[in-house]
């Protein structure tokens, strides 16, 4: 596919969201090529149930891949970094989740800021494209990368919300496969309670990944959620209650264990 437009993303949906709700906060990020339209739904759904909720995009994203090919794995992380430090300020209890890289920017801040909870949606380890480590050799010779057809799977996502690139420049795959590696590294740093979000049906990353999480993390409440026949984007597949579910049940304990200690 052809890069869009550069007009593409100028929608509601595509732009940063705010809402103030109660002292229960939750940064939203989307992933690697995405926008924050992929985190709308979800920030909806929580703000209907009384949450503060943000939602970011990433330098580069949400405007053109000319400006992704400017953009480096240290603005993403430290973006996602300056959002939590921004909303720690007004809520009492605060959860950072992210879907796919996004996923992996929430371990990276639960490893080097104190949150409350982390919530990595789709978040690799390790993904099923073996090429990604070689993507910073690859890219003199293939400057850009087209995201293939989608399945049949895909097809069932909810299009309203469904907005990022048609590609990526290709050494950009070289910076989320740093922060991955980054994420993996030190996962042992993080103790806030964590829930792990993956599908039995997500064709991007390693299937291992939560496990991986999981098993690596210091977190004495460790959960996952394991979704059913729903893409790798499954903030708008029909298993968002599912995530909206899990994520205000960890959400309450924490936020209640958390004034009990006061």
């Amino acid at each position: 596919m052809e890069p869009y437009k550069n007009d593409y993303f100028d929608r509601e949906v595509c732009r940063p969201y705010k809402h103030k709700g109660g002292d229960c906060g939750v940064l939203l990020v989307h992933g690697f090529t995405g926008t924050c339209a992929h985190m709308r739904k979800l920030a909806d759904a929580l703000a209907q149930r009384g949450y503060t909720v943000h939602t970011i995009n990433l330098p580069g994203h949400a405007s053109s891949e000319d400006d992704m090919s400017k953009a480096t794995w240290q603005q993403w992380l430290q973006a996602a970094k300056e959002a939590s430090l921004e909303m720690m300020q007004q809520v009492k209890t605060f959860a950072i989740c992210g879907l796919s890289m996004g996923g992996v920017l929430a371990l990276l801040v639960a490893q080097q800021m104190k949150v409350d909870a982390c919530v990595p949606i789709s978040a690799p380890t390790a993904v099923q494209n073996r090429l990604l480590p070689l993507a910073g050799l690859c890219a003199p010779l293939l400057p850009r990368i087209a995201w293939g057809p989608g399945t049949e799977r895909h097809a069932k996502l909810d299009k309203t919300y469904d907005f990022g690139y048609s590609g990526f420049p290709t050494a950009k795959g070289a910076d989320l496969h740093k922060l991955i590696q980054m994420a993996r590294k030190n996962l042992f740093s993080i103790t806030c309670p964590i829930l792990c979000v993956q599908s039995d049906a997500d064709e991007t990353i390693w299937k291992g990944s939560a496990d991986e999480i999981l098993g690596g993390v210091s977190s004495s409440v460790r959960q996952k959620l394991w979704l059913h026949d729903v893409p790798h984007v499954c903030t708008i597949s029909h298993e968002l209650p599912s995530i909206v579910d899990a994520m205000d049940s960890l959400m309450q304990r924490v936020h209640q264990e958390k004034a009990q200690q006061k």
